[in-house]
């Protein structure tokens, strides 16, 4: 089994040439999409267009963002990214429609083991990030390895996402807790 199919199973992985040559592809197409004017929208969609896994055609990224794959990474349909957040896309990270995200926030697929040995092995971990549709991130939001955020959701600036959010409900802290329901879509 190669390290990929390891990575993509949530295994213990490493790095090896193939994963650091997609690494180093999606850097530099990260790379030439921030140095990209903004009002270049067609250079900056083709960019997207050979960056991202899926795409809707309705979707705005603005500047500085940074992917590890990008083609783990799928969004659907109305799907806005504001300043300077990370998409560690190691493993799939999927974005339903009408989601909004604030700056600096960051999706975190990739994980390392807490046993010092297996770190210093180089080995690290994925597990997939699911996002409904209708969802807003506030500033700062942090969503780490694993976790599925229902449809109908706010999350609030800074919280930490590390367990599973249900749909219709507004989330904060560290780490992000329910305080609140949602009437679902429709009924309000």
């Amino acid at each position: 089994m190669t390290q990929k199919q390891h990575l993509q199973n949530g295994e213990l992985y490493c790095v090896d040439d193939e994963l650091k040559e997609e690494l180093a592809h999606a850097k530099r197409l990260c790379e030439d999409y921030n140095r990209t004017p903004r009002d270049d929208i067609e250079a900056r969609r083709a960019i997207m267009h050979a960056l991202l896994g899926k795409h809707g055609e309705n979707f705005n990224i603005e500047s500085n963002v940074w992917f590890d794959y990008g083609y783990n990474t799928e969004v659907g349909e109305n799907f806005y990214v504001n300043h300077d957040c990370v998409f560690l896309d190691t493993n799939k990270l999927i974005f339903g429609d009408n989601v909004y995200i604030a700056p600096q926030c960051g999706f975190y697929t990739a994980g390392h083991p807490l046993e010092a040995g297996l770190r210093r092995r180089e080995l690290e971990f994925a597990k997939p990030i699911r996002v409904g549709s209708d969802v807003w991130f506030g500033g700062g939001v942090k969503v780490l390895p694993g976790v599925t955020i229902g449809s109908n959701v706010v999350i609030g600036a800074g919280a930490v996402v590390v367990h599973d959010i249900p749909d219709n409900s507004v989330a904060v802290g560290n780490p992000a807790r329910v305080i609140k329901k949602l009437p679902a879509v429709g009924d309000e």
